[in-house]
């Protein structure tokens, strides 16, 4: 079969969703959060999303430099994996050398892959990634949990004077990406990004969530997100969530996950998923007091990419 590739064009964003539908069995890691990854500030210059398709214009697979993440986002039908997939590591190989120096550069780009997809690791191992699972001090893995809706949840209240709601729309964008930067000791939330996220149709302002301080300060968020799945149940995810350091105390982000998961659950979600690093026990042990369990080991491959100031 013919496969040509193409550029990206914001129209594209319904089919590369029905890409990432379409290969669910093979990898459902960031598939219900991808308006939000969709939203994100890489997506400002389309040479950093690159799109396979047939001769009568079917989109087979995409890749996206996702630099606010570090990461190499991507999705592919899964009866064209093997033929494809190394042509869009090699893409992304590509790209992330050209980039090297200026604003959607990064020193170090990363893939996430379920430990279980071995030819997948193959792939990124010819095409020079290192998994990062034994590297020392440094070493790192993640876990996909799912809790299923019909676990029991318990509701847990806000202490008195604190509010978890939704977010107040345009009116407190800049106020979650003051809150969010300083969770995550990052500059990559921008308001832009936030902004887009509150206008795309998978957007549900009841699953935005926050909670205010008795002061007015927004302390905790957690986004939920819904992902039909044609005549099942919809699938959940949660992405982010965070507290400010100086509110974790009051168990802030447990309040504003409960609610979340509550909203999700009363929508009719099936199960909802989330994505955690391994080692970080907090997040771990937050996320199985609410009744996630680990249902996939997952493998963080790294590929090194110095500046060219660096390499000569």
């Amino acid at each position: 079969m013919p496969v040509s590739q193409r550029s990206y064009t914001p129209s594209d964003l319904p089919a590369m969703l029905g890409v990432a539908q379409a290969a669910a069995s093979v990898n459902n890691l960031h598939l219900v959060d991808l308006p939000y990854r969709f939203s994100s500030w890489a997506f400002d210059d389309p040479e950093n999303i690159r799109l396979w398709q047939d001769e009568d214009g079917r989109l087979l697979a995409w890749v996206a430099l996702q630099t606010p993440f570090w990461t190499i986002d991507y999705a592919c039908l899964p009866d064209l994996e093997a033929a494809l997939h190394p042509r869009l590591l090699a893409w992304a190989d590509a790209r992330a050398s050209q980039v090297s120096g200026g604003p959607y550069a990064r020193p170090a780009w990363f893939v996430s892959v379920y430990a279980s997809q071995a030819q997948r690791r193959r792939d990124l191992e010819a095409a020079g990634f290192q998994s990062q699972a034994d590297v020392g001090e440094d070493s790192w893995t993640k876990v996909q949990m799912r809790r299923p809706t019909d676990a029991p949840l318990k509701p847990y209240a806000p202490p008195p004077g604190y509010e978890v709601r939704p977010l107040r729309g345009e009116s407190e964008v800049e106020a979650y990406v003051e809150l969010h930067r300083a969770v995550f000791g990052s500059k990559n939330m921008t308001v832009a990004w936030r902004q887009r996220t509150l206008s795309h149709p998978d957007y549900s302002p009841d699953l935005d969530l926050v909670v205010a301080a008795p002061d007015g300060r927004l302390a905790a968020f957690c986004i939920g997100w819904l992902r039909p799945q044609g005549n099942a149940a919809p699938l959940g995810q949660i992405e982010p969530l965070g507290c400010r350091q100086e509110f974790r105390r009051y168990a802030l982000g447990r309040v504003a996950l409960a609610e979340a998961l509550r909203r999700l659950q009363g929508r009719g979600a099936q199960s909802i998923l989330v994505e955690t690093d391994n080692y970080r026990n907090t997040a771990l042990s937050l996320y199985e007091s609410v009744g996630f369990v680990v249902i996939n080991e997952v493998l963080v491959y790294r590929k090194d990419y110095p500046s060219p100031s660096s390499a000569s």
